[in-house]
Parts: structure tokens; sequence; C-alpha cells
């Protein structure tokens, strides 16, 4: 019987038009090759773009307000399960080698291998800096500096130690049922990277957009605040070749040489393996005035590169797409049920024909950027219901943005209070309250609801009146109806309302 055995490859701060087969200008030979095998999303939306919580919905297939990871140095709920974990209890193989960020430690992890993946493989950033040995490598290990080192080879670098370790899982499982994932953690900074790759992007600059322009007067403050003093700057200050831009690009152009290696193995070994690749999430790198990632929609850090080479060859779709179906994929292409609490949906069919669109929508979270900084905007709850044609962001404590993506495609003008979106609007508002409740939202409620362009929405002690519990089929007895002590018969049901009251 034919093998089942899934591939997926991940880097960390990888704009979609940091790819090749997305830009031209980007040197990345075997990412396009793997999209011209393949099925290219133009439109695939992390569900936070912050490395764990993106993380978090990959790999459980609940968004981080479910799976409890809404910030950085955050661990997994203890009832939360991985697709590592659901995977290997149906006898399937699996082995993660790279940055893990889920663990709830420091940036480098614990060092210590999760339940559900195989220990011999494991290689998260702890591992690999005690595999460094001394302290002075260490600190090399992180300084941007050591790129430019004349000593420095590619076998220094967690990139090609991370290959390594994947390269003997793919050795070792030749002929098993397996699902492998290898996480980069580059670009991400300190970006180290051996000659030639740390001074090949020397002259290059971003094409001129129109959002190096863009002044956030219309916009919520915490993008001025985010902005500091780059918000006065021109496009021409902002968007510019430096040797820090260089060196982030070429990092990015070594580690899909270090894809490479890992995929002439794939291509070897296992031609018929479905392989995915994608990004945890983007950086703005002064776009609209912003660096890095923070509370936002934004195409340059939401909008990340999704290729998946198992169904149709050498084709792009516009259709919408999502990390959080990633996990049903893998799971329906093992042929392994599809429990209830997953909160997305299986790709395969889309995958193997790109007529059939899997979503319409999709939806994209921010509580903080991490909960070891006092900076960064701090507490800023956001959600964001994106599709083809428009993009609506509700910052529940400042000021909201909808986008018209055809008309606007670089998301500049604000029409959140424009009365001819008004039906375009409040339809994605409604889609984005349909989600809150659906996927349980710890942090819904009328709030959400009641904005200052949404005139028919009135605040309401019950908000819709529903309890909404949670069904997990596999991991943990049914939970009780409150007003019974019994099973629950149904998980969402209007809530009693005949509750004693003092």
């Amino acid at each position: 019987m034919k093998k089942k055995q899934v591939i997926l490859i991940m880097t960390d701060t990888t704009r979609k038009d940091m790819v090749g087969c997305y830009n031209p200008k980007m040197v990345t030979p075997n990412i396009d090759a793997l999209a011209a095998d393949g099925l290219k999303f133009e439109n695939a939306y992390s569900c936070q773009p912050v490395c764990g919580p993106a993380r978090s919905a990959i790999f459980t297939g609940q968004f981080p307000h479910s799976n409890g990871m809404v910030t950085n140095c955050l661990a997994l709920g203890d009832n939360v399960k991985t697709v590592g974990q659901r995977l290997s209890d149906n006898g399937i193989h699996c082995g993660y080698v790279g940055k893990y960020h889920l663990d709830g430690g420091d940036y480098f992890g614990k060092g210590i291998c999760p339940e559900g993946w195989d220990g011999k493989y494991w290689y998260d950033q702890k591992t690999y800096l005690e595999d460094l040995g001394s302290d002075a490598e260490r600190v090399l290990s992180r300084q941007s500096e050591t790129s430019y080192n004349d000593d420095l080879t590619e076998d220094f670098t967690y990139a090609h130690r991370t290959s390594n370790r994947a390269l003997d899982f793919l050795k070792d499982n030749v002929d098993t049922d397996f699902f492998l994932t290898v996480s980069f953690d580059e670009p991400h900074g300190p970006s180290i990277c051996p000659a030639p790759y740390n001074t090949m992007y020397a002259d290059f600059k971003f094409d001129d957009y129109p959002n190096y322009e863009d002044d956030l007067e219309d916009k919520p403050l915490l993008q001025r605040l985010w902005a500091g003093d780059d918000l006065n700057k021109s496009a021409a200050e902002l968007n510019h070749s430096s040797a820090g831009l260089a060196l982030f690009l070429g990092c990015n152009t070594f580690v899909d040489h270090e894809i490479g290696r890992v995929m002439a193995a794939v291509n070897d070994k296992f031609p018929d393996a479905l392989v995915i690749y994608t990004s945890d999430h983007g950086d703005m790198l002064g776009s609209h005035k912003l660096q890095m990632k923070n509370a936002a929609a934004y195409k340059e850090i939401a909008n990340i590169p999704l290729i998946v080479r198992g169904g149709v060859s050498g084709q792009t779709t516009d259709a919408m797409a999502t990390h959080i179906d990633l996990v049903p994929t893998i799971m329906d292409y093992m042929d392994l049920p599809l429990p209830k609490l997953l909160e997305g949906k299986s790709m395969l069919p889309e995958i193997y024909d790109p007529a059939v669109e899997t979503n319409d929508t999709v939806y994209t979270e921010w509580t903080r950027y991490e909960v070891d900084h006092d900076g960064f905007g701090g507490l800023q709850m956001m959600r964001a219901a994106t599709s083809k044609e428009f993009k609506l962001v509700i910052n529940l404590m400042d000021k909201d943005e909808f986008y018209d993506l055809n008309k606007d495609p670089y998301e500049v003008t604000n029409l959140i209070d424009d009365p001819a979106y008004t039906a375009a609007r409040n339809d994605l508002h409604d889609k984005l309250l349909e989600h809150m409740n659906q996927t349980r939202d710890a942090y819904r409620g009328y709030q959400w609801a009641v904005r200052s362009w949404r005139q028919d929405k009135t605040p309401n002690w019950e908000n819709d009146g529903y309890t909404r519990q949670k069904e997990n089929e596999e991991y943990e007895p049914r939970e009780l109806d409150y007003d019974t002590g019994l099973p629950m018969e149904q998980a969402v049901r209007l809530k009693e309302t005949n509750d004693v009251k003092n």
C-alpha cells in the first residue's frame, strides 16, 4: 500500500513578496520549484501575525483564542492537542525539527521534545545553543555581525543543522507513514548567513509602494505610536537599500538554499509526498511607516506565502486560504476523521481542484505581542475578516478599519465611515461576529458588535444569549450540562435564564 507522507516546511518572518514565485526580484529557486510543481496561494493569511500564536494555530487547528496561546511566551492549554499528538496516536510517525516556540518558554524554547514528536530528531533553538558548546559561540550565534566573519561557514548556522536533522529523519523513514515538520528560524533576526548571501542584496530596495506614503492620520492611534519617529519620514527614507535589509533578504535566500537540501531528498525518495511550504508571518519593513509586526492585518504581515505540492501542478489560486486549515488538511490526507473542535476545514478538495474554494472569508486576530514585554503596545485586542474584495479590522479599543482591496490593494484609504460601503462592511462584520461565536472566542462580547459606525447594534447583557460548550470527542469526556449535571445533549443552546437572584 502506498505510504502517506507529509512534509511541512516553514520559515520565520518571510513576507509573500520575499519569495521569487511571488516577486521575481527575489532569489528563492527551491521554493519557486515547489510552486512550479504545486498550487500557489495568493490570498493565504496567518491567524495571528506573531511567532508563537501563529504557530499555535498551524499545529493545533484552533485559533489562539481557543488554544490559549494568545501571545508569545505563553504555553498551549494543557488540554490542547497538537497535530503531532493526534497523528502519533493513530500510528503515524511524527518528527519536528527546528523552531517550536509553543512550550511557554523564552524565545529559544526549553529543549524538551513535546508529546507526539520523536525525540530522536527534536532540534529546537535551545538544543542548538547547547550544541554550540561555548558561551562565545552562543553569543556569535545571536549577533548579525557574525555574518560578515571570514570564517563563518554554513555548518555553524541553525538553518544548516536543522536541515541535517531533517535529512536524518527522511533517511530513516522511507517506508513509513509520517508527518515531518522542518521549521527554520531564518530569515528572522539576527539573520545569520555566510557569504555570498550576506551581501547579495546590497543594492536592493522594494518598489515604491503607495503605502510608504501612508500618514496614518485616519488609522488607529496604536499605529501612529508604533511608527514612532518613522511617522514623519518620507517614502525615500523608509524604502531604501541598507546593510540590514540586505542581510535579512540574503538570509532568506540562504534558507531557501537549505530548503533545497531537504527538497533534494524529498524529490529523490518521496516524490508523491504532500509538501507544504509557508511562513508564520511577515514584516512591515517600513510599509505604512511601520516596522516588524503588531496588532494589524496589513498584507505585509498577515498575507503569507503558501504553496502545496501533491495535487495540481503549476497553478495559482486567488481563493482565500488560512493556516487554520492546515491541521484538518493533513488529517484528511491521512484518512483520519476530523474532530469537531478543529476550527478549520480540509483544503484537500481545493488542492486537487482549485475551482473548489475552501473559504470566502478568513480571520486574523491579535491580543498582545509577548507576555514578557511591557511595550509593543501592550494589550491590543484586534479581530479581522478578509475576503477577496474587502478587509475589516476591529480594533476594540481604537479606530476600526475597512479597505476596498480591489481599488486600494495597498490598504491606504480607511473606509470604515464611508456610507457607500455600509452594506459590504456590515456583511463582513456580521461574519466576523459569527466567527467569534462559532469558535467560542473567549474575548467576545457586545463591544465587538456595538461600534460607532454600526447603528443597528445595541449593548446587550446576554449578547446572543447562547451557551456554547466545547466538544472534544477523543481526549476528554463529554462536558456536562450545568442545569442537570448530565452529559450535554446540545453543545450550542439558548442559555437558561431562571437562575436564582439574590
